[in-house]
């Protein structure tokens, strides 16, 4: 356990570290981030519970104005470590959403994926072969998330609604290209880095110390580190009081509108 004043100053540091590298992201593109709560409070005094409700077979909504929420995201994937790792999310009753990949990840792996579906977690895009979309034409961009859209679709029977665009990096042609698509923006507030180490205990350190309620935790479980370190994040941020959601449950009642930028 760390010393709580050690501790806050610490995860404040990592926060404004992982804000300053989206705000750098962001910056000229003309994209207006909107915060969790915000979301919320544009859908106030919407009936609509549905968005809320648990990942995890309760009926209870969760109210993520009330209640200290936060949402586990894992990017890239699945992975070998994926059948793992749900088995760690089944145990635990944890939610989480899944940032597929396609190239040699959705297409290789499409038993893990129907579960992941199956198993309640929400399944997003992360693009075909991970290119940075800001570097695109919008037909190569709308290329990369329609064929991710398509395969994950013919798996599951859906079409994801989030999308994550490689390094937290899009501008005006992205928002518009996942606009058409029907793809809001999910970044995130909070990574362990997790793909310069193998270190479990540093991955869970890093995470620890950025964690706060609204937050959007960046792991990948396509690295041999990070697996290992989750049961950790999650049993210590229990303790704390956090409730584990699903990034649709933290803006509900408000939904993802396509093609613009959620970021805590």
């Amino acid at each position: 356990m760390f010393r709580t004043d050690t501790r806050k100053r610490r995860g404040s540091a990592v926060a404004l570290l992982a804000a300053a590298s989206l705000m750098l992201a962001l910056t000229g593109c003309g994209v207006d981030p909107i915060t969790p709560a915000d979301a919320r409070g544009n859908a106030a005094g919407s009936d609509d519970k549905q968005g809320a409700q648990g990942a995890t077979g309760s009926a209870e909504p969760v109210d993520c104005a009330r209640t200290k929420c936060i949402a586990l995201t894992f990017d890239a994937g699945p992975g070998k470590d994926t059948p793992h790792l749900l088995d760690v999310l089944k145990e635990k009753k944890v939610p989480a959403t899944f940032f597929l990949l396609g190239k040699k990840h959705v297409d290789r792996y499409p038993e893990v994926v129907k579960r992941i579906a199956d198993e309640g977690h929400e399944v997003a895009n992360h693009t075909w072969t991970h290119r940075i979309l800001t570097d695109l034409e919008a037909d190569e961009v709308r290329g990369e998330l329609s064929r991710t859209q398509d395969a994950i679709e013919k798996i599951t029977g859906s079409r994801p609604t989030l999308m994550r665009p490689p390094q937290g990096r899009t501008d005006d042609t992205v928002s518009e290209v996942s606009r058409d698509l029907g793809l809001a923006q999910i970044l995130w507030s909070v990574t362990a880095k997790d793909y310069s180490t193998t270190d479990s205990q540093l991955i869970q350190k890093r995470v620890l110390e950025g964690a706060q309620g609204d937050g959007i935790i960046l792991l990948h479980d396509i690295y041999d580190g990070t697996v290992p370190a989750v049961p950790g994040i999650i049993d210590e941020l229990k303790d704390r009081g956090f409730t584990f959601v699903t990034v649709p449950q933290l803006l509900a009642p408000g939904k993802a509108e396509p093609g613009a930028v959620y970021r805590p």
